[in-house]
């Protein structure tokens, strides 16, 4: 508490490493939002149009779920994080030559598409609220 009896906004306090049940609950959403890519990688080829339409709509039910759950931006982070991983891993081709991705327009409207989906979801998450009176500045 200051000695004006309000709490401190969270920008006065230090920075620290977050609980390890916080990292815990980070690291599985990025592990789902991993399975996520893999899953959506393959839906999106095998059905063209509604496979791309549900492996982006899973894509941002993950991401707005981790932001939900854990009341902070960086729950939609992790697993972006993770479906980015995922994903760049199985566009790359491998020495035999295999690859999962093709060179067509619905592997690069994935791509882009999850892209755009991760940021839209990170930037309207809803970070923590300091529980004190909303006011203006100027005010």
């Amino acid at each position: 508490m200051t000695p004006t009896g309000q709490r401190p906004s969270g920008l006065a306090q230090p920075l620290g490493l977050p609980p390890f049940g916080r990292m815990a609950a980070y690291l599985g959403l990025a592990v789902l939002g991993a399975l996520v890519g893999v899953a959506g990688a393959l839906v999106q080829s095998g059905w063209f149009p509604g496979g791309l339409l549900l492996a982006l709509a899973g894509a941002a039910g993950l991401f707005v779920g981790g932001a939900r759950a854990t009341a902070a931006r960086a729950g939609a982070l992790a697993p972006a994080a993770g479906w980015m991983i995922a994903v760049v891993l199985l566009t790359s081709s491998r020495p035999e030559g295999d690859f999962l991705f093709s060179a067509g327009a619905g592997s690069y409207l994935f791509l882009l598409g999850g892209m755009v989906v991760a940021v839209i979801c990170a930037t309207l998450a809803g970070g923590r609220s300091s529980g004190g009176p909303a006011t203006r500045l100027g005010k």
